[in-house]
């Protein structure tokens, strides 16, 4: 059986939009960033979420995933509110930023991997801006937006892989499900 360790929403989409078939779990961790690149800080996430799912699920395959935005160096994650929603969007607008998801499958072994995308965003008016967090939709997501809805709105163009700005890059977790027997085809 395969669990996913997220409680991500657009995660359990994703999945249950190519047909696995998965059990589900929401960790509870600390999600405080270190002093460390925000790849290794997405990859550290990812397997403490997944070595969770597995304490309790060993005898299962856990899938995990951290996703973060990165502007200027600065790791934007969940906005604390729509006030820091706004002041994230304000910074990627006319802006391009890099989207990068750690993921961590444990089965027979761990596994632990991220990739980065790049996001182009168009030049938005404080109107937009302000129009777009009053939908609620950038609440709880990295960066203060939502690729997969009328977030799509704000971006100009994608370089790399889109599912990984959703926030669970299929292609690379489709490889890593290979690896320990599963295929997802």
């Amino acid at each position: 059986m395969i669990v996913l360790s997220s409680g991500s929403p657009r995660r359990k989409t994703l999945l249950e939009r190519i047909g696995v078939k998965y059990r589900e779990y929401t960790p509870c961790i600390d999600e405080g960033r270190a002093e460390e690149t925000p790849e290794a800080c997405t990859m550290r996430l990812a397997k403490e979420k997944a070595i969770k799912g597995a304490e309790k699920y060993p005898e299962d395959v856990i899938i995990s995933a951290d996703t973060v935005v990165v502007i200027d160096g600065e790791i934007l994650g969940k906005p604390s509110d729509r006030k820091d929603a706004v002041r994230m969007l304000r910074k990627l607008s006319g802006r391009t930023h890099e989207v990068i998801t750690g993921i961590c499958v444990i089965g027979r072994k761990c596994e632990v991997r991220a990739v980065s995308t790049l996001v182009k965003f168009r030049a938005l008016t404080e109107a937009e801006i302000v129009s777009y967090v009053s939908t609620g939709e950038s609440d709880d997501k990295a960066g203060g937006y939502g690729v997969q809805g009328k977030g799509s709105l704000l971006i100009e163009g994608i370089t790399g892989d889109y599912y990984n700005v959703v926030g669970l890059p299929l292609s690379m977790l489709y490889d890593m499900l290979q690896s320990e027997g599963i295929n997802l085809l």
